[in-house]
Parts: structure tokens; sequence; C-alpha cells
């Protein structure tokens, strides 16, 4: 039965089939009856019987996606399996199964799904306990430090123009003109070399080194070197830093030592793996 009022289509979305629902009026029809699912009864194309399975995943995921449950939702998924389905089928007809490279695209996506089923199964067995994410917590701030810094810096490419720099700095120079006219960071030339706000972990350790030695007003008397390139650093303040609450960023540090425990198991997998290259 036709659904009302609704518009489906079939969409590329990353290289993979896709299905949209779109609901110009979500006002149930009544001659659908009951919201009994659309997946109570088989549904056969040409023959092949779409898997129950596929309507409960698409109408859960439209139903997280915001769509309300119930005979209109049911209809839709219903169409778009079905719309699925015969494309499907005729591009097997049209042979492009046999393509090398649309294999490969099936193959690695099975395997991407296999792999995230896989993690997801990782993480629900082997939770972080509240005691690791507060140790966590106490460690990064404790590498951050109390105190984050505001400077500016003018970047070149080598030392001895990093040394005319200062020298001219010395007689006077305009930090900020200076900066602007011959610093090669893109992203602070036309601030006149100013920073954001930042902890000394956020940079290199020499440019931290150097930038937590200065005082308010002060700029570094040799070049600071760093894998960029060679700095003239200016520090314009300092100020205390107030680290955010456990509770505002424990889904963050969870996120992370999830991540964290499921790399260590991939490692292990691929150290016992046999590889080979033939």
């Amino acid at each position: 039965m036709k659904l009302k009022q609704a518009l489906m289509s079939l969409i590329l979305v990353g290289g993979s089939l896709a299905l949209t629902l779109s609901y110009a009026d979500q006002t149930k029809d009544k001659t659908h009856g009951s919201s009994k699912s659309a997946a109570a009864k088989r549904v056969v194309v040409n023959g092949v019987t779409i898997p129950n399975a596929r309507f409960e995943l698409i109408t859960e995921a439209q139903v997280a996606q915001g769509h309300p449950a119930g005979p209109d939702l049911d209809q839709a998924v219903r169409e778009n399996l079905i719309a699925l389905e015969v494309v499907s089928q005729q591009a097997v007809k049209d042979g492009l199964e046999k393509d090398h490279k649309l294999q490969a695209q099936i193959d690695l996506a099975r395997e991407q799904i296999l792999a995230r089923a896989f993690q997801a199964r990782f993480v629900q067995t082997h939770p972080i306990s509240d005691d690791v994410l507060h140790a966590e917590y106490d460690r990064m701030k404790s590498e951050l430090g109390d105190k984050e810094y505001l400077v500016e810096h003018i970047l070149v490419a080598n030392e001895d123009d990093a040394k005319a720099i200062i020298a001219d700095l010395k007689k006077g120079g305009n930090f900020e003109k200076i900066a602007k006219e011959k610093s090669i960071d893109t992203g602070s030339r036309d601030k006149g070399g100013q920073l954001d706000w930042a902890t000394p972990v956020s940079f290199e350790k020499a440019f931290s080194d150097a930038m937590v030695h200065l005082k308010k007003g002060e700029t570094t008397d040799t070049p600071v070197k760093t894998p960029f390139g060679f700095h003239v650093i200016r520090l314009i303040d300092i100020r205390p830093l107030k680290a955010p609450p456990f509770d505002e960023v424990k889904g963050r540090i969870l996120q992370a030592k999830e991540q964290e425990a499921f790399n260590q198991l991939v490692q292990q997998l691929r150290a016992k793996a046999k590889i080979e290259e033939r």
C-alpha cells in the first residue's frame, strides 16, 4: 500500500548504497491497520527473500535518528528494501559483481563491519574502571601544569635570518610588523605572530623550554630551533590554568582509554599473525 506523502530515495553515500526516508506528513494512515512490523510477512522479490534481520536493522537505525516507530516507518522501510533488492539484482544481471574493484569494495566493507562489531564487543567485555579514568585525569592535569601562556613568534627558515631579526628588535624594531613581513608561519603571520593561549605541552619541547623562562614582555636572545625552523619568541602574558572538572571530560577520557586498550589488542593479534608477502 502506498505510504502517505512519503518521499523515498536511494542515494550513494561513501561509495555504498544507503536508504533515506523523508516525511511530508507524520500522521499515521489508518488504512495501514495495526503497527505490526512490515517484516512480519515475508517479502520475496523475484524469488529472493529479504531477510527479516534487514527490516529490524533499518527500522532500529531510523528510530534512533528520530523517526517514530509505527506503520508509516514499517512501510517506508519495506519499500526502500524492495527498491534496494531490485536494483541489486539488476546490478548482478549486468555483471557488476564480477568487477574486481567492486568486489574489493564489498570484501572491504564486510571486513570493516566485522572489525567494528568485534571492537564494540571488546569494549563491552573489557570495561574501563573509574579508578583508571581518575588516574588518567590526574596524569593529564599534571602534564598540563598550572599555567598557560600567550606568546607571539616569528618563524624563519634559517638561523642567520632569526639572528638578524633579534638584532633588529634590540634596535627597536616592531615585533608584529616584522612577523607580518618575514614569518613563514601562515597561521600566525597575519596576527603579528600571535598564537592562542596554550600550555607548554602544546609546543615543541625546545619552544616551550625557551618560553617558560621568559618574563612578560621579554624576547628570546637566541633563535630557538624546532623541526619547523628557527623561532624568535616573545612572551605576552601568563595566567593560571583551570582544568575542566573530571565529570566534564570523563567521556572523552573513557573513549581514549577504550581505543588505547583496543589498539593494544590489535598489536597483540598482529604480532601473532603469520604475515607473508608473495
